[in-house]
């Protein structure tokens, strides 16, 4: 696959991409919360794109992956200050957001920041205001404490596993980026792709988020039997004729 490998450096630290050349829109992978640029579905977009001549942009945020910093203090405004630094200085013309999980977040915010540049938005398992309508409703009163006393949650479940840590500061900054109720303001086409037996982000706020989109061209997908990653062959399929749809 004839895709390149740099770092930028965005507000004192080196961030790690990764770009295919081609055609446009230039399609921009954006990740998950604690996700890094490797993971399946953004390999296969790679690939996907590689194989057919399009531009494509994919990129670790601060503290995620191949680029550095403290994951532990990163923010909803640091990683989407991330997304339109990479934008900015990696790609011109017509974009083509793919989001996924808090990536569908970050989508919604560059769209808002870069309306004229859009020409669609995939998004997989939004995750939007996934601090104030996710996280929040599910601490429990030994996180509270955690977070009151250390400013950072570091959960552990039964087995030994760790979590990825929840920081006072991560809660407190994504209250100020909440988008829903709505409505909001996005005038290009939206393709939503929602697991139903998505345990992490429940498919009725994925269709909250497709209600409150202003957009006429939106479809939203349920995939019944589909998990949060959507990363099964056939989730790959969905997602690959999605961006092709819209390009």
């Amino acid at each position: 696959m004839n895709e390149q490998l740099g770092h930028l450096t965005a507000d004192g630290a080196k961030l790690a991409w990764r770009m295919v050349e081609g055609r446009g829109p230039t399609v921009v992978w954006l990740g998950g919360f604690g996700s890094a640029m490797d993971g399946n579905k953004a390999a296969a977009l790679a690939a996907w794109a590689s194989e057919n001549g399009r531009a494509l942009l994919r990129f670790d945020y601060f503290g995620h992956g191949l680029s550095e910093g403290d994951f532990e203090t990163g923010t909803i405004t640091r990683w989407r200050g991330d997304a339109l630094a990479m934008i900015e200085a990696l790609t011109k013309g017509p974009l083509l957001l793919v989001g996924s999980s808090m990536g569908g977040w970050i989508a919604c915010l560059v769209a808002f920041a870069r309306p004229e540049r859009i020409a669609g938005l995939v998004l997989v398992a939004p995750a939007v205001d996934f601090t104030e309508a996710l996280l929040k409703p599910a601490l429990g009163a030994a996180a509270k404490i955690d977070l009151a006393r250390d400013g950072v949650w570091r959960p552990t479940s039964p087995d030994g596993d760790h979590g990825l840590p929840i920081s006072r500061v991560l809660l407190e900054d994504g209250a100020r980026w909440s988008i829903l109720p709505g409505p909001i303001a996005i005038a290009a086409p939206v393709r939503i792709l929602q697991g139903g037996a998505d345990a992490e982000v429940p498919w009725r706020h994925a269709l909250e988020l497709a209600s409150a989109i202003e957009s006429p061209d939106l479809i939203f997908t349920l995939v019944r039997a589909g998990d949060h990653r959507l990363s099964r062959p056939q989730d790959l399929a969905r997602l690959i004729a999605l961006v092709e749809e819209l390009r």
